[in-house]
């Protein structure tokens, strides 16, 4: 390619000559960013495709720009754009160095460099142009191959990573115009935003997704996306249909426990391929496992996982649905709501807590070295049986770890149970979503 070529698509990224859509805001992210952006390190963002991470990026950009930073000195380009025609690291410096002739950036140029799984080798290019101070450097991608074993090595005390997940249920809200600026918002809104709970649960919480009218359309290749670019082109697997068996499996099974034996049986596949193909599907962020609770470390390495995906749109666009699964997806959504907030809290950990009656707590949640939590999730407390199980669980968990502080999220039913000496709080699904936003 031709420098002035490559200047050329560089324009339609930039904001030189225009101003760019940026969508709708995500302030935590930006702040976030912003704290990161004032160390002396190269930021990594990652998380699953389609999730913002794009966005976010021009947002920061435009933020810069809007506390006096000359556009000139930021250069962003997406490195899946179809009309680059070459790759490579001598590619990534040939994209470099048209940005300098051709823009002049009078500052140590801030590099937004978007989709960089898509550059082999691009580890060592980032290293040097670190180590000489010849730019800031943010990168994204959509698979862990940015935060890899050859990352880690390479850039070892040089990088700090944030991950961007699918909107939040507040941030759903905004995508969706209902503003939210005080907790009299709540008494005023309550009806549009438990329908919106349910387009949540329903078709998920990807931005685009939320943003148009062809949802499961969108889901469905986002799928295609996720199994062709990032998992089988990059570990060149052979047996497409296995992979795409285990990943319907998963996105039909969700919160459900899981051994790779079990879905070696199920799905008559070696255990091998079970365990490297959920592998890549966790490197792909679209799913996550969740360990038992045990003091013992070897229990929990040996114990199932459940299984929660990264969007419950997808599991309902791609798995295989069934009768009353509300419970499951509330789940779900509890679990992501979860996992978000540990990515701001590194001393917290996520486990589902069980005993050798099979009474279940669905999350147990360690901050430092203490047990601060338990959450079930129980959509339909009408049902007393249900619910008295559900809170016999929660009773013996609570006895066994030693916890006071527990609550039961539930589809409408809101109030208080008490359990010996603790009290246990029943809170609907919409506004304990909220309560971890701030609201």
């Amino acid at each position: 390619m031709t420098k002035h070529e490559i200047i050329q698509i560089l324009d339609d990224w930039n904001f030189w000559n225009r101003d760019q859509k940026t969508g709708v805001s995500r302030p935590i992210y930006i702040s976030r960013l912003e704290s990161l952006f004032s160390s002396n390190q190269v930021i990594t963002i990652t998380g699953p495709r389609r999730a913002g991470k794009s966005f976010v990026m021009r947002q920061m950009a435009k933020q810069l720009i809007n506390k006096g930073h000359n556009p000139k000195d930021i250069m962003h380009v997406n490195l899946e754009d179809p009309r680059f025609t070459e790759s490579g690291v001598l590619f990534l410096e040939k994209i470099f160095e048209t940005y300098r002739e051709y823009i002049s950036p009078q500052n140590t140029p801030i590099l937004f460099l978007d989709k960089i799984q898509e550059i082999e080798g691009f580890e060592k290019w980032v290293r040097m142009m670190h180590e000489l101070s010849k730019a800031k450097i943010i990168i994204s991608g959509s698979n862990a191959r940015i935060l890899s074993r050859e990352l880690g090595t390479l850039l070892t005390g040089r990088h700090l990573d944030m991950e961007v997940f699918p909107l939040s249920f507040r941030e759903f809200l905004s995508f969706n115009n209902i503003a939210l600026t005080d907790k009299m918002d709540l008494i005023g809104k309550e009806s549009e935003i438990k329908g919106a709970l349910r387009k949540y649960i329903e078709y998920g919480s990807f931005p685009e997704v939320a943003l148009s009218e062809q949802k499961k359309e969108i889901l469905l290749s986002y799928f295609e996306d996720v199994i062709t670019k990032d998992l089988l082109r990059r570990f060149n697997i052979k047996k497409t249909q296995d992979l795409r068996a285990i990943a319907k499996h998963y996105l039909s099974n969700i919160s459900a426990l899981s051994t790779f034996k079990s879905i070696e049986r199920s799905l008559d596949m070696s255990i091998t391929s079970v365990k490297s193909y959920t592998g890549y599907l966790e490197q792909a962020y679209l799913l996550f496992p969740l360990k038992r609770f045990s003091f013992k470390v070897k229990e929990q390495e040996k114990s199932p996982r459940k299984i929660y995906a990264i969007d419950t749109g997808l599991c309902n666009a791609v798995g295989f649905r069934f009768s009353e699964n509300d419970g499951r997806l509330a789940e779900n959504v509890v679990f992501v709501a979860l996992k978000r907030k540990q990515n701001l809290n590194p001393d917290m950990e996520l486990f589902y807590w069980k005993d050798v009656h099979h009474r279940e707590v669905d999350f147990v949640i360690k901050d430092g070295l203490k047990v601060t939590n338990l959450i079930q999730v129980c959509w339909n407390v009408q049902d007393e049986k249900t619910k008295n199980r559900e809170l016999r669980s929660l009773r013996k968990a609570m006895e066994e770890l030693n916890v006071t502080n527990a609550a039961v999220i539930t589809g409408e039913i809101e109030g208080e149970e008490k359990l010996h000496d603790n009290t246990v709080k029943l809170i609907p699904l919409w506004k304990w979503l909220l309560a971890e936003e701030g609201l």
